[in-house]
């Protein structure tokens, strides 16, 4: 799974601030395909790691797989029936904050039908809604309707 080698702190405080504003790195940058996300979301990382799985399986290991987001914010928890006070729970999971545009994954040198193949199976992995995007040919929409 997608998570940092080291880092300064082993627990972090909760950020202040909304990434519910629209991303600016909404633009394709390395792959000719592309999935974005049409709102905000936490991403966990093993919903990251499901998503790699399906799109590699989906793709049969051709081209090349860029994935632009990368899960580095730690969530903490305490175990249940534990009770108030007494510091901070342990390190529970890491997510990826995504804002609304921005792009998740890149494909290279894949024929089209295969990735959008892939963002429709992605598409039912993640609750929030995903579009395809294509470098040449405009916006295709995938995803769930909220």
């Amino acid at each position: 799974m997608l998570q940092p080698k080291r880092t300064p702190f082993r627990k972090y405080q909760k950020m202040k601030g909304s990434f519910e504003k629209i991303a600016t790195t909404g633009e394709l940058m390395f792959g000719t395909y592309g999935i974005q996300a049409l709102g905000p979301c936490k991403l966990p990382a093993r919903s990251l790691e499901a998503a790699r799985r399906v799109i590699t399986r989906t793709l049969k290991r051709q081209g090349k797989l860029y994935i632009r987001v990368f899960p580095d914010v730690i969530v903490t928890r305490k175990p249940q029936e534990v009770r108030m006070g007494k510091g901070k729970g342990n390190p529970h999971h890491w997510i990826a904050r995504v804002r609304k545009g921005e792009v998740l994954f890149e494909m290279s040198r894949v024929p089209k039908t295969a990735a959008q193949e892939a963002c429709a199976l992605l598409s039912e992995k993640f609750r929030v809604p995903l579009r395809f995007i294509d470098r040449s040919h405009g916006l295709t929409q995938w995803g769930t309707e909220n």
